[in-house]
């Protein structure tokens, strides 16, 4: 019932149409009920003798009978239309809810995810609220008007015979209490296997290349097998409790009918019940025990639904670990200077990230951030954009706490071009101009300049209009990563984070992207993750990252002349570079 009502919290903007289709289903239950009535009337006359006046009563109660079958046709599509409109809507509106929530968690939340089991929540389970809206909910108030109806007519034409009729009710009941307890875990698992699936399918067409080139096709092909028939047997698992709770059923509704039976031909016999009394209770018969056998679908349904819901508002109810403060307000003019105050961070208490660190970027300036893989640079990166809180100390952009400022004005004043660049498939301008939606293309066309990659495009055969493909596919990793800096530029955000952006290209495209980073150095604040030293060497400062700590700090030469970390990591790639011939 819990989860029922928070349901309900999601639905309540369509009541208009829930309302109207519950008065229709309830119209639809009244029509049904008053058809057998007729019907048996008709009977009633026909035993007692057909006279003139006869004739027109039953002329009149068929004109009767017409227009209910009318009324039926007009309840039924209302009900059933409005219904299904009111679900489909709500089923749209929560996968965008839902997506928006995903779109907004922190990052951490992520860590443990798969994408597939992700879409399969936003795609596949939200689908199960149209079931619930559309079909379990409508039905169950059409059964219980309809149950309670017959009930009342029953009791009106023999109240012995109908409690008779009841005796198997008590039985239905507590089994459909039992099957929903023993269901839904096996409902739930099947979901699950369901999102894994599709999570393990994502993976693998997003990783196709590799599949091929290493020859794992039969590999890979075995292991969605494995995932595949997971989700089979958990569904075969609530299917086989199904199937041995829908004849069960059955045999307990066809009990109560051959007591109704024998013991009505008793009442017949000893009390003369009459034929029409008999017949207008044998059609009630299959109405009344309808909706008690129809349980059984409902009840399996309903735990399908419920334990797609739970995955869905497992998201929908999720904290949201990074949100504004009461009091936070809009960053405004920023000018780029950034503090780190004592700050530390860990993902989890047993492994800190970072320890205590301190330092001062001033606005225009650019700061460098070198040191072994793993020691928290992108860590200290993602800090200053607040996809992670520090566990301690304070970071300040301008001097205000970042923790005391909206999330959406921090990022608007923050570009990012990471490692990993992300390209959509789209054309390159509406991806350059995907940071500054009302750029011209002519403002697109001086960010690709300023980034070193305009005369590329222009090479390409559709030129700003050359799609990239998906992720990007159909361009260089060099022209990705300067697409990503004039995407960066183009947003003229006074901040600028640098995440390896010369880690896997070539020593020419290595120095075309020096050049465009060139171009905007004193212009914003940069602060740059490399590995390789020579992108970084005319830095305002550089920071040594070890074990979370900064250990060194300085320019480049101070650093060199110190003989420390960075000395002995610039004098390897000097070496490396020297064997390999580059100058």
């Amino acid at each position: 019932m819990k989860l029922l009502w928070r349901l309900s919290r999601e639905a309540v903007r369509y009541k208009n149409l829930y309302i109207v289709a519950i008065l229709s289903t309830l119209g639809l239950t009244l029509v049904n009920l008053a058809a057998p009535r007729a019907l048996s009337a008709m009977t009633g006359i026909v035993e007692r003798g057909m006279m003139e006046e006869s004739l027109r009563t039953i002329g009149l109660l068929t004109l009767a009978l017409v227009l209910l079958y009318l009324l039926r046709i007009a309840f039924r599509f209302l009900s059933n239309y409005l219904a299904h409109k009111a679900a489909w809507y709500l089923v749209g509106d929560l996968r965008t809810k839902t997506y928006d929530k995903l779109e907004r968690m922190h990052l951490g939340f992520f860590h443990d995810k798969q994408t597939g089991d992700l879409m399969s929540r936003i795609v596949n389970d939200t689908r199960d609220f149209e079931l619930l809206y559309a079909h379990i909910i409508p039905e169950m108030i059409t059964n219980i008007v309809t149950f309670t109806g017959v009930l009342v007519v029953l009791l009106s034409i023999n109240a012995k015979l109908a409690l008779i009729t009841c005796a198997p009710i008590p039985l239905i009941l507590v089994s459909g209490l039992i099957f929903s307890k023993k269901v839904r875990p096996f409902f739930r698992a099947s979901q699950k296997k369901m999102g894994e699936l599709n999570g393990k399918l994502q993976d693998n067409l997003s990783g196709v290349h590799e599949i091929q080139s290493f020859g794992r096709e039969g590999y890979e092909t075995d292991r969605v097998n494995e995932k595949n028939f997971d989700h089979v047997h958990a569904m075969l698992h609530a299917l086989k409790v199904s199937a041995v709770f829908h004849p069960s059923v059955e045999f307990i509704s066809s009990l109560g009918t051959s007591l109704v039976v024998g013991f009505g031909g008793w009442l017949a016999f000893h009390d003369g019940l009459s034929v029409e009394h008999i017949v207008a209770f044998v059609l009630y018969l299959s109405l009344f025990y309808a909706p008690i056998t129809g349980l059984a679908n409902l009840l399996e349904s309903m735990q399908q639904s419920m334990a797609g819901a739970e995955r869905v508002l497992m998201i929908l109810d999720a904290p949201a670990e990074i949100k504004n403060a009461p009091n936070a307000e809009d960053l405004k003019n920023v000018e780029g200077s950034i503090t780190f105050d004592h700050v530390s961070f860990s993902y989890d208490e047993n492994n800190p990230v970072l320890q205590d660190v301190t330092f001062h970027c001033e606005p225009g300036k650019m700061l460098a951030l070198v040191g072994p893989t793993g020691v928290g640079k992108t860590t200290l990166t993602q800090l200053i954009s607040r996809f992670y809180e520090p566990t301690e100390g304070r970071i300040l952009v301008d001097g205000q706490d970042l923790s005391q400022v909206t999330i959406e004005s921090l990022r608007r004043n923050i570009s990012p071009v990471l490692q990993d660049t992300f390209l959509f498939n789209g054309t390159i301008a509406e991806n350059i101009g995907y940071a500054a939606p009302e750029a011209s293309l002519k403002e697109i066309q001086e960010a690709a300049k300023a980034a070193n990659i305009h005369e590329d495009i222009l090479a390409m055969p559709d030129g700003y209009d050359t799609r990239v493909g998906e992720r990007g596919l159909r361009l260089s990793g060099g022209q990705k990563q300067r697409v990503a800096i004039a995407r960066a530029i183009l947003r003229r955000s006074p901040i600028i984070i640098l995440d390896e952006a010369t880690a896997s290209v070539d020593v020419e495209t290595e120095r075309q992207i020096q050049t465009a980073i060139a171009g905007i150095a004193g212009k914003r604040t940069i602060i740059a993750i490399a590995h390789r030293l020579s992108t970084i060497r005319n830095a305002d400062r550089i920071l040594v990252i070890e074990n979370g700590q900064i250990s060194e700090s300085g320019t480049h030469d101070e650093l060199v002349a110190r003989g420390g970390s960075y000395a002995r990591m610039h004098a390897i790639q000097s070496a490396a570079a020297s064997d390999s011939g580059i100058v």
